[in-house]
Order: structure tokens, then C-alpha cells, then sequence
């Protein structure tokens, strides 16, 4: 069984985000602690909000009152509605939040089942519920859980499986709820910090985003649209406004998320583990392939985008064991599109490395030709549908070596050295 604990701002969002699977028949209820539950059955999240709220004081100072955890068996693992509620209720219990208020829901969205619950860490003297080694403590409730109820143990199953979403396919249908059951839970989980990041991310899931602006009568415009993608990927089907998919999927929200993310990655030091584990990767390989292959052991896919000549002119490191994107140069110039365009231009294995390595299959995603790389073929109507009556322009990320512009080459300047004045 795998554990995720996240700490957030929004309770109402925790709460409706679960409250919508629930609603949209993906989801159920299990149990609640110290929240009442309507004589009907049918939960709703503004009055599950306001039970929450009578166990809080009417003034925090923590930024982060929200706890939101999900517990992950393995697939094999098949556990009664009774079981998932033992084991959410007990480990609540042995973390510290037996006294709190929570809510613990069975999602059924994709092929495993797992449960997330949602409390608060604020207690109703003000005080905080103790946070101090919780991820130790938590592996170590998740261990015994594991011996008493004789599930497959965590260490035993593959890096990045307890958040397996399904991928987009269009010939299933219901692209809205589709893209909706991605993009939804991906926006919380994970950290990125520019739209370039945000769109690898959500590739793995065939699963486009571009901004667009103009204007409608009169005013200016910004929006996103989000768009299906097959497996090479290109756009199908009619783009989606990010407004289906409510104010936190929009422009504003993800602009606030990458500045939180910004902060946390850097607090949390993100970017050095995961270019210790890059590094190592890029060091014990020869080709483009067993790169990926080895990054994919360590639980980090592998975005790649080329030009129509096959000019590497971005790399996005997606770490899923840390829930962060960075593209390559934040990890550092070894990591960047030019040097690993250089270092994999004929893809040839390395004469430096004498081992034989394992052959791995190539399953990870890689763009050759990327979205953004010539204006999509949407019509005028289809446009009308996605963003209002304004003639959009899709607008490239500005800034940075990885954004979804080719490289252009410079001459370098021959530096001048001089003799060391004494």
C-alpha cells in the first residue's frame, strides 16, 4: 500500500473535488468522524464545510490547515468497503487525527481502489495537530497496516504506480469527463512552474493545454483551452475551455500555482534529489533509450520535444516519487535541450561504457512534433465554442531555453586572455 500525504489551503476544494467523484457515480462515502451525515445519504460540500468549520477556531495563522491523504493498496490487493474503512480509520487514529474531523471517500475512477481522506491538521484550541517526522511515521502505520490486513507491501510495487490515472482515448467517449478525471487530481498532486511544464505533464496523459487571447467586444482575453491527443501527438476533437473544468484549471489559478510551486520546490529541495537521480541515469547510459528506461526505474518519465528535423529544443523531467516537474535546464546546463540534443544525436551507444546494459522497452512519451510547433487546425466555430466570439492566438511560453521554441544557434565570441598582471 502506498501513502501520499499533501497539506493544503483549501478545505472547500479538497471537499468538492472528492464530493465530485462521489456525484458523478466514481465514488462513495465510507465514513465520517465528527461530520454529520444527511438523513439521506447524499453528502454535499458546502454542508460538510460548515460541520469542519464549528470544530475550528474563527482564526487560523497556519497557511496550510488542510490535510488530504490517499491510501493506495495494490491492485491485487482486493479489500471490502468494511476493510478500506478499517484502514483509513486507523490510520488516522495512530497518526494523530482520531479527535479530528474527516471524511474518508473510495474513489473507483481508475483500475485500482484506493480511498482519500480529508481532515484538518488545526485544532479547536487554535493548536496544530504535530506534524514533526510524519512521513516516517506515516511509512511506519502504513507497514503495520500492511501485516494486518496482509497486503502487498509498498517497497514491492513499481515507482509511480499508487497514481495511475487512465489516459485519454477518444474512442471511449466522454472527452470532458475524461480529461476532467486527469486534470483534476494531476493540478493538486503535482508542482510545475511555467505552462511549458504544466504541458508535459499532461501529455502523459494525451492531453493538450494552450493559452489563448484576443479580445471580446472590446476587452481583452486570456484563457486556456485543453485538447485530446492521439498517441503522435496531435490535437483531435473539439478543444474544451478550461471554464468546464472550473476556476482552478484556468489561467489565474495555475499562475498562482506556479508560484507556490516555485517555493515549495525550492523549501522542500526537490531539484537536488532529482538531479542526483538524473545525473546518475545520464552517466550509466548510452542511448536515448536506456536513458529513459533507467529514469523510468527511478519513477521519472521523460519529455522530450523535437522540431521537424529532429532537433532536441526541450526536455521535462517529470518525478513522480516528488510530485514535481522541472524542465531540464533547472536541473542544469548538463541537463538542458542543447546538450542532450548533442549527446544523443546519433543515439549511438558510448564507447566509455563497457557493461552491457538490459534492453529495455521504450514505453515512455516522447513528442517529436509538438503541438506548438504550428498553429493547431482549429476552425472558427470550433474556436467560437472554446472561448467566446474572439479570434485567439495561441501564444508560446515566454522565457527559457526549454520553451516550445526551436534553438537558435549563435557564433560564440572568441574570448581575449590576458597575461596575469603582477
Amino acid at each position: 500500500m502506498v501513502a501520499k500525504i499533501s497539506h493544503g489551503s483549501n478545505l472547500y476544494g479538497a471537499l468538492s473535488y472528492n464530493q465530485e467523484k462521489v456525484d458523478e457515480g466514481l465514488g462513495k462515502v465510507l465514513a465520517t468522524n465528527l461530520v454529520i451525515e444527511p438523513t439521506d445519504g447524499a453528502f454535499n460540500a458546502s454542508a460538510c464545510m460548515q460541520d469542519f468549520e464549528r470544530f475550528m477556531p474563527s482564526h487560523i495563522t497556519t497557511k496550510k490547515p488542510v490535510i488530504h491523504v490517499s491510501l493506495n493498496p495494490h491492485p491485487d490487493d482486493k479489500l471490502t468497503d468494511q476493510q478500506l474503512l478499517e484502514i483509513g480509520q486507523k490510520y488516522m487514529e495512530r497518526l494523530g487525527y482520531g479527535s479530528q474531523p474527516y471524511m474518508i471517500f473510495k474513489h473507483e475512477d481508475i483500475d485500482r481502489q484506493h480511498i482519500h481522506i480529508v481532515s484538518t491538521r488545526v485544532r479547536p484550541d487554535g493548536s496544530l495537530v504535530p506534524d514533526s517526522f510524519e512521513k516516517d511515521r506515516s511509512n511506519k502505520i502504513r507497514r503495520e497496516l500492511e501485516k494486518e490486513y496482509n497486503l502487498i507491501p509498498a517497497n514491492g510495487q513499481k515507482q509511480g504506480e499508487a497514481w495511475q490515472l487512465a489516459t485519454v482515448d477518444v474512442s471511449q467517449g466522454n472527452l470532458k469527463r475524461q480529461v476532467a478525471n486527469v486534470l483534476k487530481p494531476l493540478s493538486e498532486m503535482y508542482r510545475f512552474q511555467t505552462l511549458g511544464e504544466y504541458r508535459a505533464l499532461l501529455s502523459l496523459y494525451n492531453i493538450g493545454v494552450e493559452e489563448i487571447k484576443g479580445e471580446n467586444k472590446g476587452k481583452p482575453y486570456r484563457g486556456l483551452v485543453y485538447s485530446a491527443l492521439d498517441s503522435e501527438g496531435n490535437r483531435i476533437g473539439k478543444p474544451l475551455k478550461s471554464s468546464l473544468f472550473g476556476k482552478a484549471l484556468g489561467i489565474e489559478a495555475l499562475e498562482n500555482q506556479f508560484g507556490t510551486s516555485k517555493e515549495t520546490i525550492k523549501t522542500d529541495g526537490v531539484t537536488a534529489r532529482t538531479r542526483a537521480i538524473v545525473s546518475e541515469a545520464l552517466n550509466s547510459t548510452r542511448t536515448e533509450k536506456e536513458f529513459r528506461a533507467a529514469l523510468q526505474k527511478k519513477g521519472i518519465d521523460l519529455v522530450l520535444r523535437r522540431n521537424d528535423e529532429g532537433r532536441i529544443f526541450g526536455a521535462t523531467f517529470i518525478d513522480h516519487n516528488e510530485r514535481a516537474v522541472l524542465n531540464g535546464s533547472r536541473l542544469g546546463k548538463e541537463f538542458s535541450a542543447n546538450v542532450l540534443n548533442e549527446r544523443f544525436a546519433d543515439d549511438s551507444p558510448r564507447e566509455d561504457l563497457q557493461t552491457e546494459q538490459p534492453k529495455q522497452s521504450d514505453n515512455l512519451r516522447q513528442i517529436d512534433k509538438p503541438a506548438t510547433d504550428k498553429q493547431p487546425q482549429f476552425s472558427q466555430s470550433t474556436i467560437d465554442d472554446a472561448a467566446g466570439s474572439l479570434l485567439s492566438v495561441l501564444t508560446p511560453e515566454a522565457g527559457g531555453q526549454d520553451n516550445n521554441l526551436p534553438t537558435i544557434k549563435r557564433k560564440r565570441k572568441k574570448k581575449r586572455r590576458y597575461g596575469r598582471q603582477l
